[in-house]
């Protein structure tokens, strides 16, 4: 099985890459919906991050606008929050991979938006990108309710910038150019991968 770790910095489109590579049939694991999930009335993360962080919910769920003030620029309460729910999302991560193993997959994805600001690009075979024009990535996120410039300098700040990520990755996904274009890529990807899972399931060297 083929780990790919799928990232890209806010307003990339990273979220509709996901979904074009769960209809091409790679299990996609979504961190940030995974996050949603925990947070949600019943979630496994909503009673400690209340005690953690008194005040932060809303009708039995976590109110994220909220929780995100509490940490904005206080490292120890954000290293606080991780220690909290990363080992809750590491947890639903290994029953993806048990289900994915069940049902024999080649490839599947991992969704992570911080990949590389946490470490996660050690635990994947291939790293893809998804990036876009400067412009257009500020003009998709101002797009967003109650987004400011000023946020957005924030959140980009805490983030390895995508000039860097691109250096970095195996291959990279330009959605400037449209969603036809995007999904092209994604085959292209896809296709290249199974040809090297192939390869690797057959015992042979890879070729090139």
């Amino acid at each position: 099985m083929i780990i790919v770790g799928l990232t890209g910095s806010i307003g990339m489109g990273k979220s509709t890459t996901a979904a074009m590579f769960a209809a091409e049939g790679a299990p996609v694991y979504d961190a940030d919906a995974e996050v949603a999930r925990l947070y949600a009335a019943g979630g496994a993360a909503v009673a400690p991050l209340e005690a953690a962080f008194p005040g932060v919910t809303r009708d039995g769920a976590i109110d994220r606008a909220e929780l995100r003030q509490r940490v904005l620029g206080d490292p120890a309460a954000l290293k606080r929050l991780e220690g909290i729910v990363h080992p809750l999302l590491g947890a639903s991560r290994a029953d993806f991979f048990r289900r994915a193993d069940e049902t024999g997959a080649q490839i599947v994805v991992l969704d992570i938006p911080l990949l590389f600001e946490t470490g996660g690009e050690r635990n994947v075979q291939a790293i893809v990108v998804v990036s876009a024009p400067e412009n257009v990535q500020r003009e998709r996120v101002l797009a967003r309710e109650g987004m400011t410039g000023d946020q957005l300098d924030v959140i980009l700040a805490k983030q390895l910038h995508d000039t860097e990520k691109r250096a970095r990755a195996h291959y990279v996904i330009d959605t400037g150019r449209g969603l036809d274009a995007a999904r092209d890529q994604v085959r292209d990807i896809l296709a290249d991968l199974r040809t090297k899972a192939a390869l690797e399931a057959s015992g042979e060297p890879e070729q090139g």
